[in-house]
């Protein structure tokens, strides 16, 4: 901490939660510092910087701007988008230091959560050049285009009531609901039946705004299509761009309810996030509408507050095409050849292992991060039972033990062992939201840069995270990170995936479920048993040319042939170390003795799951002096047994759903995407070499717990 910023908070306290609010304000400071370049001024200044008061908070201009006004007179308010802070400058110093007296460790209302605010002064305002975004090009934001008494009337023209209307082609999808007005959007192919227009047109509480669109010249000609998607917390779609033959240049999205961020990606990989708030209009043209893909960030890149956002509707109005089109984007026009948007789970040509730290940045990026924002809900339905042999590490910690889940996903161990303080941390923003949802304390963070404190922690965990870095120098750092957090005699615990699915002649759960789809008991329902979708294009990738070769390699095995990444065939054993596992999103069927095959078990299964919470384990499982043997997997739950990439979800009966899983599934007549997502698969004696190359750590014990390699290393003492 530097000298500036603890002169910043210096000032008499005189009680335990003044002191509270110094630690935390100067936490922030730092991680501001950190994260973000910010610092703080030594001295009383009349800017000050807004931790937690950001946008990407979910905390209004309009909350903020009226709690800072009650301090003095405000000069200008400066919030960057899709960030957790904001800079507020005032008229005078004297209201810049009632701000900073009276505001730090106060609460704002955002929604149905509140945030809390912790002041700095900074010398000036550098960010405000950053609030004018330079937006795609077509793309247009119109703010309060309607009035809050028209978006009342909007939503309740839309009845949810129904479950199958085919005058609205209403469905209830995986991660939304969903009407269509004047022609139904299908997805199976990514297009409209133009001779089959719907037996209701636009309602009509819509024709007041979109004849206000054609007078504005937002829109040339009047729509004749709409599609209303309704999200709830955390939910979204993968990003797309609306197929240009179905229709005309220009489209409207109109947002209603809580404000969202939309992102917008260019073939370059250029991002640009921008906010939507309630009641804006968003109008994409020409590039924006047939170049860059958009879809909601599930997520935030903010290691501060995350808040709970509430549900959102968008109105989208489109106008029909009757001709080909004819725009100047070949490459994306499927009027040109082009394929109509493809699942994000089937990239044009496969990918190729990195050859430096740009690229292992950009390829898991695009086959982790995203991936798992995109499956969030379905994977956190399949991730609900915790492992025996973690607890038994967990159980192990002594009370008040300090714990860090570092890529905590759902958070699942975070509630395993009540004695400790336990705070996890995930690259995924809409896997956070869903801890959020549980009261569990976490925040996005990437692995290999955690914004906690050196040598804080009594110990950590890392469940299933490294085999997703693409490189051994970025999994190397991901292990020195852990270490860095641990305290002397601190403790680490590490799951990655084995490449030796069958050990001591056992074969994993993994390898086993296999087995069990395919005695002719029933049909292969398992979604690990399928092939992914258009594997012609995907099985070829092995032998595509490129001359990019791993170099970390421990055998022969590792090597990807001519360097691209091939798909890993589900529930089959490992040919190579790095490949990409398909996640088919489940369209929500139930399973019916998929897993054990006896429904005599599976009763007896559903009883005890509603005894015991999501987050707990069997009692043996938590004693420590009770140690499973290694491999073994008597004592582990059939539904989350290791780590099974593509584990079914649990029955309907099992109270873990969160309540971002709770909407209806996709039609049946819809297919189910498939994502793929990088993996390392470690080869024995990998991951304790890797930990070897570590200073200051010694590996305490290793083993095989089915089909994943574990390591617990301890910290060296002072």
């Amino acid at each position: 901490m530097d000298s500036s910023m603890e002169n910043n908070v210096k000032t008499v306290r005189r009680s335990k939660e003044e002191k509270k609010v110094l630690r935390k304000q100067l936490k922030a400071s730092h991680t501001l510092l950190k994260h973000e370049g910010i610092s703080t001024a030594a001295q009383p200044t009349k800017s000050l910087v807004v931790a937690n008061g950001g946008l990407g908070n979910g905390v209004s201009r309009e909350g903020l701007s009226a709690a800072l006004k009650e301090m003095g007179e405000v000069e200008g308010l400066v919030m960057p988008p899709h960030k957790p802070y904001a800079f507020v400058t005032y008229r005078s110093e004297e209201s810049a230091r009632n701000a900073h007296v009276h505001l730090n460790g106060q609460m704002i209302q955002c929604g149905d959560n509140s945030v809390t605010l912790y002041l700095s002064y900074v010398e000036s305002v550098t960010h405000e050049e950053q609030t004018s975004v330079l937006l795609p090009e077509g793309l247009v934001l119109v703010e309060d285009f309607v009035s809050p008494e028209e978006e009342a009337v909007l939503l309740s023209a839309i009845d949810w009531s129904s479950t199958n209307d085919d005058i609205t082609a209403q469905k209830a999808l995986k991660h939304r609901r969903v009407k269509h007005y004047g022609f139904e959007f299908r997805y199976d192919n990514n297009n409209v039946d133009k001779d089959k227009p719907l037996p209701a047109g636009l309602p009509e509480e819509c024709l007041p705004v979109l004849e206000r669109c054609v007078s504005s010249e937002h829109i040339s000609m009047m729509p004749d299509q709409l599609t209303v998607n309704q999200y709830e917390s955390g939910q979204g779609i993968p990003p797309h761009v609306d197929t240009h033959s179905a229709f005309e240049d220009t489209i409207l999205s109109l947002s209603l309810g809580a404000k969202t961020v939309m992102d917008f990606r260019h073939p370059d990989g250029r991002v640009v996030a921008v906010v939507l708030p309630g009641r804006s209009l968003l109008v994409m043209k020409g590039e924006s509408r047939y170049l860059w893909t958009h879809g909601p960030d599930l997520g935030t890149q903010s290691s501060l507050t995350l808040s709970r956002r509430g549900t959102r509707t968008s109105f989208t109005f489109r106008k029909i095409r009757h001709e080909p089109c004819r725009c100047a984007f070949p490459s994306a026009c499927d009027s040109r050849g082009a394929p109509s948007t493809p699942s994000p789970a089937l990239p044009p040509s496969p990918p190729t292992l990195p050859c430096c730290r740009a690229d292992a940045a950009r390829l898991e990026e695009e086959y982790v991060h995203r991936v798992y924002d995109a499956i969030a809900s379905h994977f956190s339905s399949t991730r609900h039972s915790p492992w025996p042999r973690v607890c038994h590490f967990l159980a192990s910690l002594p009370p008040g033990s300090v714990l860090a889940d570092v890529g905590c996903g759902n958070g699942k161990y975070l509630g395993v062992n009540p004695d400790v303080i336990a705070v996890g941390c995930d690259r995924s923003g809409a896997l956070i939201q869903i801890c959020a949802e549980r009261g569990f304390h976490a925040f996005v963070s990437d692995a290999l840069s955690v914004p906690l404190r050196t040598a804080s922690c009594d110990a950590c965990i890392s469940i299933a995270v490294i085999h997703h870095f693409s490189t051994q120098e970025r999994r190397l750092a991901a292990v020195r990170e852990l270490v860095r957090l641990l305290k002397p005699g601190g403790r680490a615990l590490i799951y990655v995936w084995a490449f030796e699915q069958e050990y001591n002649k056992q074969k994993s759960k993994y390898l086993k479920e296999s087995n069990k789809e395919h005695q002719g008991n029933h049909s292969p329902t398992s979604e690990d048993s399928q092939e992914p979708h258009g594997k012609s294009s995907i099985h070829i990738s092995s032998h595509l040319e490129d001359s990019c070769r791993p170099d970390d390699s421990m055998t022969d095995v590792s090597r990807v042939t001519d360097g691209k990444l091939s798909v890993h065939t589900n529930r089959t054993a490992f040919n190579t170390q790095d490949l990409l596992v398909p996640w088919h999103l489940k369209e929500g069927k139930k399973r019916d003795d998929e897993e054990s095959g006896d429904s005599s078990k599976k009763g007896k299964s559903k009883e005890k799951n509603k005894k015991t919470s999501h987050n707990s384990c069997s009692a043996s499982s938590l004693n420590p002096k009770t140690d499973p043997s290694p491999g073994s997997g008597s004592r582990l739950d059939t539904s989350d047994a290791a780590h099974i990439p593509d584990c079914k979800p649990s029955p309907s009966g099992n109270t873990t759903q969160t309540s971002s899983s709770t909407v209806k599934s996709e039609l049946e007549s819809s297919p189910a995407p498939v994502f793929h997502r990088y993996y390392h698969v470690f080869q024995q004696g990998e991951l304790e070499q890797l930990c070897a190359q570590v200073n200051g750590v010694k590996v305490q014990s290793s083993y095989h717990d089915q089909g994943n390699w574990c390591v617990i290393l301890q910290k060296d003492g002072l």
